[in-house]
């Protein structure tokens, strides 16, 4: 469902946030939520490093912060600027760490049901990363640290249970469809759907490996 190549590879992009403001508010979210994935896979996919930590975090931490506002108010031109500043870095980020399941999963939905991806990417955001933090728990400590916890004694496990909730806080407030029926798949072929996923090119950096069993019980959850 994507295509990978270094020919593909731009040799110089603008990002003007002035051109961003006509952006309708659900066009904002979800290519908001999908700046939201590209940065949280960075950090914890297997070719994370110093560099791509630090990039993809920063992005984090803007993102929670000022996509409510982009979402709010498009002529907002701080939230729209900071919004493109977030995009740049966690594409530096996820260009040399690479991404994870839920792109490989939410490809798969994109392509076979013509679904905007960033809805599906935010579907997908908290269930998959609630799996992978069993592989990269730490990774989940510098994330809660980034959006607001004061991680001083907590465990692992509550790191990772704050950003979960944060994650689907900042979707419901940007109005992000909860789950397929909302977007109207009523009965998505789980088979067909893993057995994709298995295979797309983002899978591979994925911090924890998901067999096709896993990956239809997470479908399955959003449904």
């Amino acid at each position: 469902m994507i295509m990978v190549d270094t020919n593909s590879l731009a040799s110089i992009t603008v990002n003007d946030p002035e051109l961003m403001i006509s952006k309708p508010a659900p066009l904002t979210a979800a290519t908001g939520m999908d700046a939201l994935t590209h940065a949280v896979e960075a950090v914890v996919a297997s070719g994370a490093y110093d560099v791509t930590d630090s990039t993809a975090l920063y992005a984090i931490k803007q993102i929670f912060e000022f996509l409510p506002r982009a979402v709010k108010d498009g002529n907002d031109i701080e939230a729209r600027e900071q919004m493109c500043y977030a995009c740049f870095l966690n594409g530096i980020a996820f260009s040399n760490a690479g991404l994870g399941n839920v792109h490989a999963m939410a490809h798969q939905l994109g392509g076979l049901y013509d679904l905007p991806h960033g809805v599906c990417n935010a579907m997908l955001l908290p269930i998959v990363e609630e799996e992978n933090a069993k592989g990269a728990p730490t990774k989940f400590r510098d994330i809660a640290e980034v959006i607001g916890m004061d991680v001083t004694g907590k465990s692992d496990e509550e790191c990772v249970e704050f950003v979960i909730s944060k994650m689907k806080a900042l979707s419901e407030e940007v109005g992000i469809p909860k789950s397929l029926k909302d977007v109207g798949v009523e009965n998505p072929d789980f088979e067909l759907l893993a057995e994709n996923a298995m295979k797309d090119a983002c899978a591979g950096a994925n911090p924890v490996f998901f067999s096709k069993e896993k990956l239809i019980e997470l479908f399955k959850k959003i449904s």
